[in-house]
């Protein structure tokens, strides 16, 4: 059974609907909100993104706010930050989030700095959309899963939803932000169908979401590795073992009270996020709850994150590099001394 704490999701007007619906209509609502909100990028006005999540946004806002770019990330990511010095509230969709490393010096060094080194006196209120998640086929250059870099550099604020109702929530929070935004979104998730209030709402920042509860172990899950963690809990929850999820829903700012919270309670976590194992946001996790929960752990903290080598183009290959719910839910039994 789920559960949100998130969910003060209203009873009526409910529908379900797509991750790229979902995406697509916090966008519209927000431009037609507020008139200095653009979106730019590579084919998002008439081809609307490899991913068609921005189909149909050109006809009704034009190719002045819906604007298509040259291939030159680091180009048109300049320009947006310039822009939202000026007062505007730029949305950049970066067309895969291996392409961050192409914008790196106007995220890092221009964005996440101009509020700091201005006393206050400018701020970069931009939007960075971006995705993640392997197994696509899509090989080495186009499947990588970098939320760890920005959530490192302080001055980012760094977003990574699981399902389209925090999707479009966190998105429209995003938009509306002060600060400089990554929101990440994975690739295989646009077609996932949930449920999504008609009316309008928005989610806080740093307020992680309790999806299932549970009283025996702990599974922190980012992203795609949400639903690898649902799955994995259900498996469990056949042999008698209740995992609980917890998905913290932004990396920065970290609800560590959440997480923290559940650990005590169960006494053993899993940590998993589809990003490189090494040097990644399950280390910050699990670092997190060795730190303020240690008294309180029956079994270490275990990670689980992609395998740290290049995604392989390989099919068979490919399905080896990321955690699966099968090993999820092997590595649970082990902790919970149940292998």
């Amino acid at each position: 059974m789920s559960t949100h704490n998130s969910s003060h999701m209203p009873s009526n007007g409910i529908r379900e609907i797509t991750w790229a619906q979902a995406v697509r209509e916090a966008l519209a609502e927000e431009l037609r909100r507020d008139p200095t909100v653009f979106l730019i990028g590579e084919d998002v006005a008439e081809a609307g993104t490899p991913f068609k999540v921005t189909s149909g946004l050109v006809q009704e806002f034009g190719t002045e706010r819906i604007v298509d770019t040259p291939i030159s990330e680091a180009g048109f990511s300049g320009l947006a930050v310039g822009a939202a010095m000026a007062g505007l509230r730029p949305v950049v969709d970066i067309m895969f989030g291996d392409f961050l490393t192409i914008i790196m010096d106007q995220l890092v060094n221009q964005a996440a700095k101009v509020h700091y080194m201005s006393g206050g006196k400018w701020r970069a209120p931009i939007v960075f959309r971006t995705n993640l998640g392997a197994t696509r086929r899509s090989a080495a250059q186009h499947s990588q899963s970098l939320q760890a870099w920005p959530s490192h550099v302080p001055g980012l604020k760094v977003v990574i939803p699981s399902t389209p109702y925090d999707a479009k929530g966190l998105l429209k929070t995003a938009i509306r932000d002060n600060n400089p935004v990554v929101f990440f979104e994975d690739k295989l998730s646009y077609k996932m169908v949930g449920p999504v209030p008609v009316e309008e709402y928005t989610l806080p920042f740093g307020m992680a979401d309790i999806k299932r509860r549970g009283r025996d172990i702990t599974l922190v899950a980012t992203s795609s590795m949400v639903q690898v963690a649902l799955q994995a809990a259900e498996k469990l929850s056949q042999q008698g073992i209740e995992a609980e999820v917890i998905d913290p829903r932004t990396t920065a700012p970290l609800d560590k009270a959440t997480i923290v919270d559940s650990v005590k309670r169960t006494s053993r976590a899993i940590v998993l996020d589809e990003g490189y194992q090494s040097y990644g946001v399950t280390a910050e996790i699990a670092a997190v709850i060795a730190e303020e929960a240690f008294f309180n752990l029956d079994a270490p903290v275990k990670r689980m994150g992609a395998m740290d080598v290049p995604v392989p183009f390989s099919p068979a290959l490919e399905d080896q590099t990321v955690p699966t719910a099968d090993k999820v839910a092997d590595v649970a039994r082990w902790l919970c001394g149940r292998n």
